[in-house]
């Protein structure tokens, strides 16, 4: 009995033995990720720091950074502790598993990423804040901030909008009525010319009508009455 016993308890070692040794791995690459997560958070401050970071490259850089954490959340020292039995029966296989997993991870990671820029316009907008940023940078009045009352701070953002659209309104005022002043004066020169147009055809139909009457009154005249006779 004691020497049955025996391989079992050397079995029991070895297979403690060999999770120890995978959790003190994962340990140790725990702690390499949490140092290079702690390198990674001083360069990402020092690129926030920057007042002239280009958004694009940071946005891009804290993706890369993201993509290198979970990266190394997943490394094959908790792989293979997961999955122990089928690591220890086939470690190789174990292995070529982890690293296609780890392969199509990071590539489903970068198309979702490069899904988001694409959908919401990422770069565009990210490169107008830039262009804001750099137009704002020599001015020195005071930013807006909400003063926590609804009403005023409502009141104040639409009131500069509607004073904006009562001047425009003015304007097209003026020049509708500039338009109609123009129009109006070309109506009554119409109409003058109309008037002068009429009086000169009633004074032709006038000398028109003198003559024909003359004409009248000649036409009715014997010849004899007009010649003296021998």
């Amino acid at each position: 009995m004691e020497e049955s016993a025996e391989p079992e308890r050397k079995e029991v070692t070895s297979k403690n033995g060999d999770d120890k040794s995978i959790e003190d791995q994962a340990c140790k690459s725990d702690m390499s990720g949490q140092s290079t997560d702690r390198s990674d958070s001083t360069e990402n401050k020092a690129d926030m720091s920057d007042p002239r970071a280009n958004r694009l490259k940071l946005f891009n850089k804290v993706m890369e950074k993201s993509l290198q954490r979970v990266i190394a959340d997943a490394s094959f020292h908790r792989f293979a502790k997961t999955f122990h039995p089928f690591y220890k029966q086939k470690p190789q296989l174990t292995e070529g598993i982890h690293k296609q997993f780890v392969s199509e991870l990071r590539t489903s990671i970068q198309d979702d990423i490069t899904q988001i820029m694409e959908e919401g316009h990422l770069q565009f907008k990210l490169e107008e804040l830039d262009r804001l940023d750099e137009e704002c940078r020599d001015c020195t009045e005071p930013a807006w901030r909400p003063s926590g009352v609804p009403e005023q701070d409502l009141c104040s953002f639409v009131m500069p909008y509607y004073l904006q659209q009562r001047e425009y309104l003015r304007r097209e005022l003026k020049k509708l009525q500039k338009e109609n002043a123009a129009l109006a004066q070309r109506v009554r020169a119409g109409r003058d010319r109309i008037a002068e147009t009429e009086q000169h055809i009633t004074s032709g139909m006038e000398e028109w009508r003198a003559s024909t009457a003359t004409l009248d009154t000649l036409a009715t005249l014997s010849p004899m009455q007009n010649f003296d006779t021998a």
